[in-house]
């Protein structure tokens, strides 16, 4: 089939494989998520894709991801990946349990999962939706419903994805370490992987999610990320976005939050030829706190898009939101983030930054932070700021005798520090600043 069909063609293009999807499910298309995927459906025929006509994607356009023809992952055909690819990708040095999805769909030869707790399950979303599907189902009416195109795309499609289930008062002890390989050598791939974080009352425990691309062809990462925080759960989510330029990345994660939770989301982003994430959480009780840090670099023509919404529904909450943007070459950095403080949550504090350096003429970004507020009693802030590196440190750094690359490196270290020093994990927190200096093929900064 052409690559090359037309944008309005794309909805009746993906609808048209869904009989064939659907013929490969067996037994899975009698149970309670297959509604979804036909509701999904329906959706998908009837919601064009988004244009710099629609507000929230003034600034993105989707219209190269729209001229491919992607097949979805169950469709095309396996990509090989063998254990030792997996050892050479990962982050090492820290305790873990390891989930691979490749192409979106679980792999249980190339996950390494040890001994749980009780009670925590690590598990692949086809099998818990066949085998205790009653997991899903409880907590469907918090989970937000598709609104995009590309929501309706990954719910028609979603043929496997991740559950990750921890029951009240337990602590899942070692990080998790999910490592999401796409691609393929001889097609276009579409990978939609649906992936649903459970931490009931009383719980702990850490994600790292990390991201990255094999083969030669294009392919599209059309990701829907689920997380139910209940009373007193405490979770912390890495997200390390380093595909291949040659690729395209779409985020749509949804949080809901319960009494006294802490919910922290960290994005880095580095690869992609478009990256866009879509981040909102519910803060639907008292005294929750939702912590927003993100590190965004992009060089040549890359395209990075961050939206965020906050949602204090209910008084005594707090949200803090960082987001930094390092951008060379051609590339365009995009931040649109709202903070809704409604009528019954008094006492809400909600702050919100977005700041970007530009370092080259032609880098490009739009920052649209906002605030609604119906609330009297309240303390919120929001800002934006966008230059260059500090031209009065770097002459000073430079008069000291430090050459120009590693001067321009130290003010680089220095912007992105409050981001990096967030990170909770020490030798993720080493790779990080690792991957910033080559990403930006800049020097890098020992400590």
């Amino acid at each position: 089939m052409s690559n090359n069909i037309k944008k309005f063609d794309a909805n009746e293009l993906y609808a048209s494989k869904f009989d064939l999807f659907e013929g490969k499910l067996n037994g899975e298309s009698k149970s309670f998520f297959h509604q979804y995927r036909k509701d999904a459906l329906n959706l998908l025929k009837a919601t064009p894709f988004p244009t710099l006509k629609h507000e929230e994607w003034k600034y993105t356009s989707v219209k190269p991801i729209l001229k491919k023809d992607f097949i979805p992952a169950s469709l095309a055909e396996k990509l090989e990946v063998t254990s030792e690819e997996v050892d050479s990708l990962k982050y090492k040095d820290y305790e873990s349990n390891l989930v691979v999805l490749v192409n979106g769909i679980f792999d249980k030869d190339l996950s390494k999962i040890d001994e749980l707790p009780s009670g925590i399950l690590i598990d692949s979303l086809k099998n818990v939706i066949v085998n205790k599907p009653e997991l899903v189902e409880r907590f469907k009416d918090k989970f937000q419903k598709a609104v995009t195109a590309f929501d309706a795309l990954n719910t028609t499609f979603a043929s496997d994805g991740l559950v990750v289930f921890i029951p009240k008062g337990k602590v899942m002890e070692k990080t998790l370490h999910i490592l999401s390989i796409s691609g393929s050598e001889n097609e276009t791939v579409l990978s939609n992987p649906r992936n649903i974080f459970i931490a009931e009352e009383n719980t702990e425990g850490k994600i790292v999610h990390q991201y990255v691309g094999k083969g030669s062809n294009y392919y599209l990462t059309n990701v829907v990320n689920d997380f139910y925080l209940g009373q007193n759960a405490i979770l912390d989510y890495y997200k390390i976005q380093d595909e291949k330029d040659e690729s395209y990345h779409i985020d749509k994660t949804d949080a809901y939050q319960n009494k006294n939770s802490v919910f922290s989301h960290f994005s880095f982003s580095f690869g992609g030829e478009i990256a866009r994430t879509d981040l909102s959480t519910i803060l639907d009780d008292e005294f929750i706190t939702t912590n927003y840090y993100g590190l965004y670099l992009a060089k040549d023509k890359q395209h990075v898009d961050h939206h965020t919404f906050v949602d204090h529904a209910k008084p005594n909450c707090e949200s803090n939101e960082l987001y930094k943007g390092i951008l060379d070459g051609e590339s365009r950095g995009v931040f649109s983030g709202k903070i809704m403080v409604r009528q019954d949550a008094q006492k809400t504090n909600a702050y919100q930054s977005n700041k970007s350096i530009l370092l080259s003429d032609n880098a490009v970004v739009d920052t649209k932070p906002q605030l609604e507020i119906f609330a009297d009693d309240v303390k919120c802030s929001h800002g934006a700021t966008i230059g260059r590196l500090d031209e009065t440190a770097y002459f000073y750094i430079r008069s000291r005798g430090v050459p120009a690359d590693l001067a321009k490196s130290m003010l680089i270290r220095a912007f992105a520090n409050d981001v990096v020093e967030g990170v909770k994990i020490e030798h993720l927190k080493e790779q990080l600043n690792h991957m910033i200096f080559e990403h930006l093929n800049q020097i890098e900064i020992e400590d």
